[in-house]
């Protein structure tokens, strides 16, 4: 790891590791497997958040037009 890589290593706290490019900028940065379970976790939670925000205003569907639904073309 070269200078520059060190000063930004504390933009990647959970970083294990730094890789950089010749240039000495930080190409790709290595986790710990639960650092990483952990930011999965965290990217799936808001992707279901997004989610749940675009259809909260929709009309919620009974059991029945649920599936009447998912048997239309």
């Amino acid at each position: 790891m070269n200078a520059s890589a060190s000063t930004a290593r504390s933009d990647y706290p959970f970083a294990k590791e730094l890789i950089t490019n010749t240039r000495g900028q930080v190409s790709k940065v290595i986790l710990g497997y639960r650092h990483y379970r952990q930011l999965l976790e965290l990217v799936e939670d808001a992707g279901l958040d997004r989610a749940m925000r675009t259809v909260a205003q929709e009309k919620p569907l009974t059991r029945r037009q649920a599936l009447q639904a998912l048997d239309e073309p």
